[in-house]
């Protein structure tokens, strides 16, 4: 009897566990035509935007001909300029809404994308403000602009095609969409790329190819949100009658551009000290996201031989399929934890397998590392985003984002400019790998990284009893 009792507990245990994995994706499955519109778009964009950026240290030491740490400052220009750009530009989605933003930002990519793509067969010099560093470096400008209203108009997009019930898996799903995107390069980059390399325009047809998804990024924004289908999924996202919401957009349009720019200043977050330092105690751990372009592309093709040298595009890409795989199954099974409960246990878990990749390079550390970081990210990251999209006051969700991203701006910043020094002296091109010492490299880069948990553990009961944020689990 008492193990029947046993029995029927544990089926009853084992169904609550699966419906709550299963629900939230039942219920975003169920989502507007306009937010399928945006997750389509968002895997082109992370297709191409993970696919160029892995390549950039070497298209500038091998197109623009700058050594490692000129072009890891490159690198850092466009990636940090990217999230500045976000501060000043990602108010655009709250005045001219999330349509006309995503086409706007995707037309500026394109162009920057086809100036970096065309520049080296047209320049002629190479060098540190040469011809082909000028193209490359206004083609950033486009990426930069693009970018910095693409992503706070995505999020922007998220937070009003979604409700209650679909909201945390909205956020999941669009970070793990995005990272799909990210590991599909690992797959398509190596083939189009070796087919090139013979007459040295190996990158460059595989940029060719993202201008191509570029395009293809413009047309599905164009067809999928339509006016019509945005108003809709609006509505039907929204508890709120149709007269509510369409006296709050007359309300909205009735505000003097004077009234609108004094209540952005008002309700700046910067005025929060917990807010400020809860992003700021972030750049630590957030510095392993910036080496996964600043330095495993040339970890993977310096310290290693054989597959791992061959096919770097592959391990660099490995980080975004994990993601994919894991972040909607952590977000449905965490959707009811507390949220800096979470950000701590996270933030530990990316930080710790620093310290594995110290041991030296081999297979078992490099997948270790890999697959354990992506978990602690899975764990945090998309909680973070929606976090900060959804304490914005209504109609400020994208300069949130933009100053919620502020300290990621300072992160790339930062990490381009040491990430050369260290490759340079941990593992200089042309050395023999058994000679390097890439183990101190991660090493250093662990102790950086594992301030984040320490310092939200540290500042746990202030932060909570400011924030006053309720949650069940």
């Amino acid at each position: 009897m008492e193990q029947s009792t046993n029995s029927s507990e544990q089926n009853n245990l084992f169904k609550g566990v699966l419906k709550e994995i299963t629900q939230p994706f039942i219920d975003l499955f169920k989502a507007s035509r306009a937010l399928w519109g945006v997750n389509l778009s968002y895997l082109l964009e992370g297709m191409t935007y993970f696919g160029i950026v892995g390549y950039l240290v070497i298209y500038f030491n091998n197109y623009v001909k700058l050594d490692d740490i000129a072009a890891g400052q490159m690198v850092g220009i466009q990636t940090a300029g990217i999230t500045l750009a976000m501060l000043f530009l990602g108010a655009t989605v709250d005045w001219v809404g999330v349509r006309k933003s995503l086409l706007y930002a995707l037309s500026f990519m394109l162009v920057g994308r086809i100036l970096m793509t065309v520049g080296p067969n047209f320049a002629t010099s190479t060098g540190m403000w040469s011809n082909a560093h000028l193209y490359a470096m206004l083609g950033i400008l486009g990426i930069v602009l693009g970018y910095g209203i693409y992503q706070p108009a995505c999020y922007a997009a998220v937070k009003q095609f979604t409700n209650e019930k679909t909201a945390a898996m909205g956020y999941a799903m669009l970070y793990a969409i995005m990272n799909l995107g990210g590991f599909l390069p690992g797959l398509i980059g190596p083939p189009i790329r070796k087919a090139f390399d013979s007459n040295g325009q190996g990158i460059l047809a595989v940029f060719w190819v993202y201008v191509a998804m570029t395009v293809a990024g413009i047309i599905i924004v164009a067809v999928f949100l339509t006016r019509k289908t945005v108003e809709k999924a609006i509505q039907e996202s929204s508890k709120e009658t149709k007269e509510k919401i369409e006296a709050d957009k007359k309300a909205e349009e009735e505000k003097s551009a004077k009234e609108k720019i004094m209540f952005y200043i008002k309700n700046f977050p910067i005025k929060d000290l917990r807010f400020m330092y809860f992003i700021f105690i972030l750049i630590p751990v957030q510095t392993l996201f910036a080496h996964n372009w600043l330095t495993l592309p040339v970890y993977f093709s310096r310290a290693f031989t054989g597959v791992v040298q061959d096919n770097f595009e592959f391990f660099v890409n490995f980080n975004p399929i994990l993601i994919f795989i894991l972040t909607p199954m952590v977000a449905a099974l965490t959707s009811k934890r507390d949220t800096y409960k979470m950000m701590i246990y996270g933030t530990f878990v990316m930080a710790s397998p620093t310290f594995i990749l110290a041991l030296g390079p081999s297979l078992p550390t490099v997948f270790a590392y890999l697959i354990i970081m992506t978990i602690g990210e899975a764990m945090w990251q998309p909680r973070f985003l929606q976090w900060v999209a959804e304490i914005a006051p209504k109609g400020m969700t994208g300069i949130y984002m933009g100053i919620g991203q502020f300290p990621w701006f300072l992160t790339k910043v930062v990490t381009s400019l040491y990430s050369g020094w260290f490759l340079m002296h941990y593992a200089p091109e042309g050395l023999p790998p058994e000679q390097m010492n890439t183990e101190m490299m991660w090493l250093i880069y662990g102790f950086i990284a594992i301030i984040s948990p320490i310092g939200l553990l540290l500042a746990k009961s202030w932060m909570i009893k400011g924030f006053k944020v309720k949650h069940e689990g």
